[in-house]
């Protein structure tokens, strides 16, 4: 068990923050044990995909047989929401005996992989810099969002019910009790007090459960599975024809059907069996709204889907 003892001025100073190299670390829980973060195979799919076997090798050395990973690649943000060259600049400042400390300590009582002993501070940091523009980069606005509306929970939680509410459901081996957050059925086994260093909360989207830093040496801190990841490589059914008339009305949605190709009025209103005027209408409407462009081919307006038109009618 591990044991974050905290004072009154320490609870004061829990917060929250989103740790884009936190994730990018924790991920690599993902590649290697595919098992355990089915809800991720998607991405996952196409993270393999894009990276480069060296580099996936040295990745997958970076986690221990019991799935540690190395503190100092994880460092513990000083705002909100880090930005990445910030945090991958930190780590390339991390101390030679720190970086020897949390390598050796992620393998033992095994050996260090050869790949991973031949590779310098500077190889990993530019190594999470091509692993985030592979596989990260383009998927983090919506990870983002997730773990966002997390810390917004969390805090509604802390102010109705305290801290003994905030960690009530963070995770099942998270227990608050006598001033002190208790992390059960972990590998290491330590006792902390913050001391007025406080804790620090890291919703994640690839932590799997209740991750604390493996060292005791590091201020407090925590990572936990976000709420709401299942939704995140959810992708919505595209809308029928009773969706799209329920939020244009039948005319409209059945003029922006027939406009994937270039129509004037009088051909729309043929095809239609209306009036020309009562077409134009729902035209005006339609490219008002940005759903419809218009260019004039001689004696005739042309009207057809816009981009936007299209990802309505697609549900892209």
């Amino acid at each position: 068990m591990i044991r974050y003892e905290l004072s009154a001025e320490d609870l004061a100073d829990t917060r929250f923050a989103i740790s884009p190299v936190q994730e990018l670390v924790c991920s690599v829980w993902a590649l290697r044990d595919p098992g355990r973060y089915t809800l991720h195979l998607p991405w996952r799919r196409a993270a393999l995909a894009a990276l480069d076997p060296d580099d996936l090798a040295l990745l997958l050395s970076l986690v221990g047989n019991d799935r540690g990973l190395p503190d100092f690649l994880t460092p513990r943000p000083a705002t909100f929401a880090p930005d990445l060259a910030e945090q991958l600049d930190e780590i390339r400042r991390t101390p030679p005996d720190l970086v020897e400390r949390d390598i050796v300590a992620t393998h033992a009582p095994g050996p260090v992989p050869a790949v991973l002993r031949a590779a310098t501070l500077s190889d990993l940091a530019d190594l999470l810099g091509r692993y985030w523009s592979a596989a990260m980069a383009g998927d983090w606005p919506r990870m983002r969002l997730v773990m966002e509306a997390d810390t917004t929970y969390r805090a509604r939680q802390l102010a109705v019910g305290g801290a003994r509410l905030l960690f009530a459901d963070i995770h099942p081996n998270v227990s608050w009790a006598d001033g002190a957050v208790r992390i059960e059925r972990m590998i290491g086994r330590y006792r902390v007090s913050a001391a007025g260093r406080g804790l620090l909360l890291l919703p994640s989207v690839f932590a799997y459960k209740a991750v604390p830093p493996m060292s005791s040496a590091e201020a407090p801190w925590l990572a936990y599975p976000a709420r709401g990841v299942a939704t995140l490589w959810h992708r919505a059914v595209p809308p029928g024809p009773d969706v799209m008339a329920a939020l244009l009305g039948p005319p409209k949605a059945t003029l922006l059907q027939l406009l994937a190709e270039a129509l004037p009025t009088v051909e729309l209103a043929r095809r239609l069996r209306v009036t020309p005027g009562a077409v134009s209408q729902h035209l005006r409407v339609l490219h008002a709204g940005g759903l419809v462009t218009r260019v004039r081919d001689g004696r005739h307006v042309l009207y057809r889907r816009s981009d936007l038109g299209n990802r309505l009618v697609e549900g892209a």
